[in-house]
């Protein structure tokens, strides 16, 4: 891809988490905390804390950290979505609109979880996102599709299962912009090896781009040396309040 604006605004992204790692005691020095895995006390497992997700832009390739989903299974409208992708032309991130489920979990930027017996929370460094939702196994609620789409958590064992649905199409799977349709529905698993681990893996299900699911696995570092910071993509954003970057168009959902 060429130097887009968007494609500058990743990179000063990532540069600065890089020179955070580097602050701090710097990401190839860093050692996780060793031991068990910690328990709630209802004996679930606890993802509590500060994690440093591994960032591959592009969710089909292998990297540290992570075991990318390969070549894709486009279907034909899925090939010619792709094909037509042009993100200096308008992609969303770069406008500051909200990431969705599946990209904000492959940010460079860290994720604080908290957990308790009845729910999860995501804070993302990220725009200061955040999502909630319930453990409980209940069904999903019948709303208006969203960015970041209905999800609901069971557990499996020590493996909390999170599916999530109702997403509203206008977010792509990954920064390199990978499309999806309003159909898709995921997967996430997640269970806790140790203390300084989660292993992640997500699932992604849509029909009508896909000819059969995705799989993407990642596994998660612990970083007690780190604490969320305030983030505000519009305020520092040059090239969005200068008006390089183009607000995508939503008139071709499907």
């Amino acid at each position: 891809m060429s130097s887009s604006p968007v494609n500058l605004l990743i990179l000063s992204a990532v540069t600065a988490i890089a020179l955070f790692a580097q602050g701090t005691e710097g990401a190839a020095r860093y050692k996780p905390p060793e031991g068990p895995a910690p328990k709630l006390a209802n004996g679930k497992p606890d993802f509590s804390g500060m994690w440093q997700r591994p960032y591959v832009p592009d969710m089909t390739k292998n990297a540290a950290g992570q075991v990318g989903a390969g070549e894709l299974p486009f279907t034909a409208k899925g090939k010619a979505k792709w094909d037509a992708y042009k993100a200096e032309e308008g992609d969303y991130a770069g406008a500051c609109l909200p990431f969705g489920q599946i990209r904000s979990m492959n940010s460079p930027d860290p994720v604080q979880i908290m957990q308790s017996d009845k729910f999860l929370s995501l804070l993302y460094e990220q725009n200061t996102w955040f999502k909630v939702f319930p453990l409980d196994g209940r069904k999903h609620r019948d709303i208006v599709p969203t960015w970041f789409g209905d999800s609901v958590g069971h557990w499996e064992g020590d493996t909390l299962v999170v599916e999530t649905n109702n997403f509203n199409g206008k977010t792509r799977l990954d920064t390199i912009g990978h499309p999806h349709s309003s159909k898709i529905s995921i997967v996430e698993k997640y269970s806790r090896p140790d203390l300084g681990h989660i292993n992640y893996e997500i699932t992604v299900t849509d029909p009508l781009y896909y000819s059969k699911p995705i799989v993407n696995k990642r596994v998660f570092t612990l970083r007690t040396d780190w604490e969320i910071m305030e983030y505000s993509c519009e305020e520092n954003n040059l090239s969005l309040w200068e008006g390089r970057i183009k607000v995508p168009k939503y008139d071709d959902l499907e």
